[in-house]
């Protein structure tokens, strides 16, 4: 049985989601756990010192999402949601 790991705060996660053209950088940031995220959005030089300020952890890669479970409801991102809004757009 995998044993759970405390919290620890002093830890903070980085998943880069997209580099735009203009410069901006789309990114997931975690405190503690990288499962629990918020998406933040800021110029490349902004975040280079978020980066450097927080002392952040890069992960590599989308989280996988859950499948067949009740739990999937909740596994989305804001940028997940735009994505399917433009793909529908784009159909209609």
């Amino acid at each position: 049985m995998p044993q759970a790991t405390a919290f620890n705060p002093t830890k903070k996660f980085v998943r880069i989601i997209q580099m735009h053209a203009n410069g901006l950088v789309e990114f997931e940031f975690a405190v503690g756990e990288p499962e629990l995220f918020v998406e933040l959005l800021m110029a490349q030089t902004a975040f280079d010192e978020f980066c450097a300020m927080h002392g952040v952890t890069p992960t590599q890669g989308r989280l996988p999402a859950k499948q067949d479970s009740a739990e999937q409801e909740w596994d989305w991102s804001l940028h997940a949601a735009r994505e399917q809004q433009i793909r529908h757009e784009d159909q209609a």
